[in-house]
């Protein structure tokens, strides 16, 4: 493909790797560069320029994506006539290479937040009982810090009940392993992974606690999260097994509780937000969802779910720990953000000056802005593994 308006000099190696150094991998996000993914440069006499590209794997899902902006961003260089690009496979050994490089030589299987001088901030998003809306807070906040300009990630590590992949927009979407290192899928400016990427279909996950605590200790340690400002992960209702393991991976994590203003649904948060006494965990805040529907003909609040549950949520744990735990927001019920969940849509994004888009958006602001201040067996957890 021809430029519009060609130099008449041709255009040298330098020029052309350098224009290829501003082409990220669309999966690692680095310069493709660095990860010792061009293959080769040639230059005809007449400016036309080939390029080979080296994928970390075979069938890569992205090959299109990286064609793409490599032949984009050679076309702007002076000279240039036309550019082709070949796209090779690269050996296992340049795999393990890329592999060691982006680990930076640190153990496998270790869980980087829970290092020593990590600057990701871990949130725990907890409640004590399913369907108070954890999951669609969770994704929110996380595609409202990416708005934001924050590097966000968020572990779907609600196992039996997997739901955040369609909210978040990577439905479809599935991991490519490079070796024994997991690159999660991205959407909206996050990353994600989730139990559902390795999964048939809609089927079930049927495990027992030490198959759970493997699952998210692969999470945290196989997955390539890079230098990630936030990290989230949706935990599952109550006080079960994952919430025990997340303590035992990354001890520094921190408790996010979300309830309804309902005073059962509220009693039961508290009950699961007490944990953190056990684990010697902090409790950031309580978020109130569902707080109250505004009548489409008067604007009146209608109290649908009772009033008052996050305060009196936010008032216990208090009282329970012994430290200060604030209530960070309420959320209105609002069908754009059930819509959202549903569409991979998330509110904050399509609606951000709607009620529950500018709650959520001011509560992630509050939790963002305070950023940088796997041993054992393994499950074999591969894209295509069928359980």
């Amino acid at each position: 493909m021809a430029t519009d308006a060609p130099s008449d000099a041709t255009p040298t190696e330098d020029a052309v790797r350098a224009a290829l150094a501003t082409v990220n991998d669309p999966e690692i996000h680095r310069p493709i560069t660095d990860l010792g993914m061009v293959k080769s440069i040639g230059i005809a006499p007449d400016g036309a320029v080939a390029v080979g590209i080296y994928l970390t794997v075979s069938g890569c899902p992205l090959r299109e994506t990286i064609t793409n902006n490599v032949t984009e961003a050679v076309q702007g260089v002076a000279g240039v006539t036309g550019v082709s690009v070949e796209l090779d496979v690269m050996s296992d050994e340049q795999r393990r290479e890329l592999r060691d490089s982006l680990r930076g030589g640190k153990a496998e299987r270790e869980v980087p937040f829970a290092q020593p001088g990590s600057l990701t901030r871990v949130y725990c998003v907890a409640s004590g009982k399913g369907g108070v809306g954890k999951s669609s807070v969770t994704v929110n906040l996380a595609a409202a810090m990416a708005a934001d300009g924050i590097k966000v990630g968020v572990v779907d590590a609600d196992i039996y009940g997997h739901s955040v992949p369609r909210m978040l927009g990577t439905a479809d979407a599935r991991p490519t392993q490079v070796e024994d290192m997991i690159m999660p899928p991205s959407a909206n400016g996050v990353k994600v992974i989730s139990i559902g990427m390795f999964t048939p279909g809609n089927a079930p996950v049927v495990w027992r606690g030490p198959m759970l605590h493997r699952a998210l200790q692969q999470f945290l340690a196989d997955v390539f999260w890079g230098d990630l400002d936030v990290l989230l992960l949706d935990l599952p209702p109550g006080t079960g097994d994952i919430a025990i393991s997340v303590a035992q991976l990354v001890p520094n994590a921190e408790i996010l509780v979300v309830t309804t203003p309902q005073q059962a649904a509220a009693e039961v948060a508290e009950r699961a937000g007490s944990i953190a006494v056990q684990t010697h965990q902090k409790i950031v805040g309580v978020i109130e969802n569902m707080a109250g529907l505004p009548c489409p003909h008067c604007d009146e609040m209608v109290d649908v779910f009772g009033t008052g549950g996050g305060e009196r949520v936010a008032e216990g744990l208090t009282k329970t720990t012994g430290t200060n735990v604030p209530m960070l927001g309420s959320i209105p019920i609002d069908v754009r953000l059930r819509e959202g969940g549903d569409d991979g849509r998330p509110v904050v994004l399509t609606d951000p000056d709607s009620p529950a888009g500018a709650s959520i958006r001011s509560m992630a602001g509050k939790l963002g802005g305070r950023e940088r201040g796997l041993a054992g067996m393994s499950l074999g957890l591969t894209p295509s593994n069928k359980f």
